[in-house]
C-alpha cells in the first residue's frame, strides 16, 4: 500500500485542520490505519488510530476530544480533524497502516505534512 498525506499548514492557535491520507495498492478493511505527529525534536507518536471498518478505534489522551479520525471508504482516505490546535501540535504528521491491528506494528509510512501552529 502506497500512502500520501495533504492538509498541512500554518494556523493559529485554536484553528482547525482536517489532514488527509490517500491510500493505494493493496488495501484490506481490517487494517488498521494510524496517524502520528513527531514534534521537533521528539520521537514519533500515535495520536490516532481506526480500521476502516471503524473499528480499533484510538486516541492519544492529549489529543482526545480535539482530534478526530475517519475513513471514506469509497475514496480510500483517512482523515484526521484537528480542532482547538495548540502551537505543542506543531509537527510533521504522517500516517501508516498496521496490518496486524495491535497498534504495534506499522508500515508503509507516507512522506509527511508539516503542521505549525502559531501562538
Amino acid at each position: 500500500v502506497q500512502l500520501v498525506e495533504s492538509g498541512g499548514g500554518l494556523v493559529q492557535a485554536g484553528g482547525s485542520l482536517r489532514l488527509s491520507c490517500a491510500a493505494s495498492g493493496q488495501i484490506f478493511r481490517n487494517h488498521v490505519m494510524g496517524w502520528f505527529h513527531q514534534a521537533p525534536g521528539k520521537e514519533r507518536d500515535l495520536v490516532a488510530a481506526i480500521s476502516w471498518t471503524g473499528g480499533n478505534l484510538y486516541y492519544l489522551d492529549s489529543k482526545k476530544g480535539r482530534f478526530t479520525i475517519s475513513t471514506d471508504n469509497a475514496k480510500n482516505t483517512v482523515y484526521l480533524q484537528m480542532n482547538s490546535l495548540k502551537p505543542e501540535d506543531t509537527g510533521v504528521y504522517s500516517c501508516a497502516v498496521d496490518p496486524v491491528g495491535r497498534l504495534v506494528d506499522f508500515r508503509s509510512w507516507g512522506q509527511g505534512t508539516q503542521v505549525t501552529v502559531s501562538s
